[in-house]
């Protein structure tokens, strides 16, 4: 197979270049394109021989688009406008204006890219900007399959349900894999949700609190949750399907835990608001930009100290000495790189510092689930 001239818009951190590499596909990035500066850095840092444009997407000319000669289209766009803990601004927000151009800018290519694939997060598939890009997409000839995935769906015990969109342009006019073919690529973990509006796969409780009935089992009370919450995390951490957190761990010789534990002032405020989890759980919850500089409904944090439990009643009456003896840290910017799939080959500049290296990471997507979506959009 002649190598894919591929074009990563909003590129970040490198995710989908990652996912490239991953796939197997024979394949060159042709231009790389993003603002943020910090991103930027990382990915220049990991991939120095791609061309890595720092402009706005709608500052770049049909003409210049028309000289890549792309056969890919890779992209993630802003999820901002569109994520369900935002205003939903939708194609109203300014930072939708980039993809609006893409898709303004699509049926007016020299030559249409036979293949595009769109990640963003749930809550874009009800979205105006969704509707549009699907008409566009129509309008130019692709056919098309959006599915929602987890990394659970793969194994891995992270949830970042995600809303993807593959597209394909066939001369003999046969569609993509049906959404059943494609979904079935992955194995299927957790509960279904009949609320979802495309395919799902794996759909996941992103960790939010929710004032109903308190349970207590003689354990630590991980959060005020459920019931439902309480069996659904069960039923996660004994799915053998999942890998367990200690395989994403780094070796505890070659970290300071004293840089990643959490401080007393942020247990006595947060305690009840935490997702707990320990080396042997299979899962944990979706890590966001905001990891490491907030605790709730950012990520988990790891319990070290496994042997300690403590009552409900004694964290109530003294919690700074009993939270304190679970010895509960964040993860590392590279052990939240491991649960997103990332490569050991990928780094950080030195540069760089851990609070932007979890703010780029809460913003990039998960590796392997997009390195299985490309091989399906392909090899049909």
């Amino acid at each position: 197979m002649e190598a894919l001239r591929v074009l990563e818009l909003y590129s970040g951190i490198g995710g989908m270049h990652y996912a490239l590499k991953e796939s197997g596909i024979p394949a060159q990035v042709v231009a790389a394109i993003d603002i943020n500066t910090t991103a930027n850095q990382v990915y220049r840092h990991n991939f120095p021989d791609t061309p890595l444009w720092n402009k706005t997407i709608e500052g770049i000319s049909l003409d210049d688009f028309n000289k890549l000669s792309f056969d890919m289209i890779l992209m993630s766009p802003p999820c901002q406008p569109f994520t369900r803990m935002g205003r939903q601004g939708d194609v109203q927000d300014p930072r939708t204006k980039s993809f609006l151009y893409i898709l303004d800018l699509l049926p007016r290519l020299s030559r249409l890219p036979p293949f595009i694939l769109l990640e963003n997060v749930k809550g874009f598939e009800t979205s105006s900007a969704r509707d549009l890009m699907v008409q566009t997409l129509k309008d130019c000839g692709y056919t098309f399959e959006e599915i929602m995935v987890s990394p659970t769906s793969v194994g891995i015990p992270n949830s970042r349900l995600r809303y993807y969109l593959l597209a394909k342009i066939s001369p003999e006019n046969v569609g993509i894999q049906t959404s059943s073919e494609v979904l079935g690529a992955f194995s299927r973990h957790g509960e279904s949700d009949s609320s979802e509006q495309p395919s799902v796969m794996a759909p996941t409780n992103p960790g939010t609190c929710q004032p109903e009935e308190e349970i207590q089992r003689g354990h630590i009370l991980y959060k005020l949750e459920t019931t439902t919450d309480a069996q659904r995390k069960e039923n996660q951490n004994n799915d053998l399907s999942v890998r367990q957190i200690q395989d994403y761990l780094e070796p505890q010789s070659e970290i300071n835990m004293e840089l990643y534990l959490l401080p007393p002032k942020t247990l006595l405020r947060y305690a009840l608001l935490m997702d707990i989890v320990q080396p042997t759980c299979r899962r944990s919850t979706c890590f966001t930009k905001g990891y490491g500089r907030y605790v709730e409904g950012t990520g988990s944090v790891l319990q070290c100290s496994e042997e300690t439990e403590v009552s409900l009643t004694e964290l109530l009456n003294e919690p700074i000495p009993r939270l304190l003896k679970l010895k509960l840290r964040y993860f590392t910017p590279r052990e939240v790189a491991n649960l997103m799939g990332f490569p050991q080959s990928f780094s950080f500049p030195a540069q760089v510092p851990t609070k932007q290296q979890y703010k780029v990471l809460g913003n990039s997507l998960n590796v392997v689930v997009v390195a299985k979506l490309l091989r399906q959009i392909l090899y049909l």
